[in-house]
């Protein structure tokens, strides 16, 4: 069989080869425009028009290309524009959430390196006022936007292409739809992968959060509180591997931790959604769906985040004991409830920090695919 072709909208399309039957009633070609518009390439008429000669059916074709259906968040391009748009979106998301919740985060770490400074959240945030002043709870905020532009950029990149993954491990489509279990996975598999970039930008603004405390407490000699002098120190100490200093407590709190992030934002999307397209909710549904997957990660996780802080910031001292003796270390010295020291500044961060991240990667992500395929 071979092919044939058409002038303008209308035209004839002359084809042949194959079984009668199929997706038309007399075609099951690949080639056909009939059946290309099922896949969605294009919507078209199809009329037979005579049988063939030794069991082949030829068609005459008369096709008018209608509006195209295929939903606005379908991306027509190639991968690597794909991974560049949820990166460029990413980062985004990172830099809302940071901004958003940079104030609780220090908290956090201050509350969970040195628990008996502070009795509580309102004791922590007045001390730290009344010692470095208002610029005190935005320490850190360099390397934060960093790690977390970094994280983030990677961690939506690699989501995607793990969606990918998963796909082809179930046997779906590459269009196909994932439930919300199976992006969950996807996003459990990125997180490995962002955990990389995460654990150097994190281990710098830990140090930085914690530095007042630090030399308060004698730990270590009072220097200059700034991101390049504590990288040159690091460097200094313990070479480039240094800067790795608690990448297994990272790993163990990312890959279940963002399993559960993307579950539970995926599961709060559809229970919004009711049955609609997800792609359709509005800003506050997005944002609650957000602060949930937030919640979900930071309830099952927090005391590995608690160790990776104690690790992150003690081995400025020296040598910090890995993640299994840290944990017996706390446990023995200071009780079960010192891993969720700074658990309540982290809750409250949750909302409006995740909910800020997805706001911010959903809809640049939506106006660069919108803008890419009007071009």
């Amino acid at each position: 069989g071979g092919g044939g072709g058409g002038a303008g909208e209308e035209g004839q399309w002359r084809v042949s080869g194959g079984r009668a039957g199929g997706l038309y009633p007399h075609c099951d070609l690949k080639e056909c425009p009939g059946a290309a518009a099922a896949s969605g390439a294009r919507t078209a008429e199809c009329k037979p028009v005579q049988p063939g000669a030794a069991g082949y059916v030829v068609h005459s074709l008369h096709c008018r290309e209608l509006p195209s259906t295929e939903p606005s968040g379908t991306m027509k391009s190639n991968p690597a524009i794909q991974a560049a748009i949820d990166l460029t979106a990413g980062a985004a998301g990172g830099t809302a959430c940071v901004l958003t919740g940079q104030p609780f985060d220090t908290m956090k770490v201050k509350m969970q390196t040195f628990p008996g400074l502070y009795r509580g959240l309102t004791d922590c945030c007045l001390k730290t006022y009344s010692q470095v002043g208002f610029r005190g709870f935005y320490k850190g905020t360099s390397p934060a936007l960093i790690a977390n532009i970094a994280e983030n950029s990677v961690l939506f990149m690699c989501y995607g292409f793990c969606q990918q993954v998963v796909r082809k491990v179930v046997g779906l489509d590459r269009q196909a739809k994932l439930s919300d279990l199976q992006n969950a996975a996807a996003g459990s598999f990125a997180s490995a992968f962002a955990a990389l970039v995460l654990c150097p930008t994190e281990l710098v603004k830990c140090r930085l959060q914690a530095m007042y405390e630090m030399e308060s407490s004698g730990k270590i000699a009072a220097s200059q509180n700034t991101v390049w002098s504590v990288v040159k120190e690091i460097f200094r100490k313990d070479g480039p591997l240094g800067f790795y200093h608690g990448l297994s407590s990272t790993l163990l709190r990312e890959v279940p931790g963002y399993f559960l992030f993307f579950g539970g934002y995926e599961l709060s999307r559809s229970f919004f959604a009711s049955g609609k397209s997800k792609d359709e909710l509005g800003p506050v549904p997005l944002m609650l769906s957000g602060g949930f997957g937030g919640v979900c990660l930071w309830l099952a996780v927090y005391p590995v985040d608690c160790i990776k802080s104690r690790i992150q910031v003690l081995s400025m001292t020296g040598k910090q004991t890995g993640l299994v003796r840290t944990f017996l270390s706390i446990v023995k010295n200071e009780g079960i409830t010192a891993l969720y020291s700074g658990l309540k500044p982290t809750m409250l961060r949750a909302f409006p920090a995740n909910g800020a991240l997805f706001l911010a990667y959903e809809y640049s992500r939506k106006l660069m695919m919108n803008q890419l395929e009007a071009y």
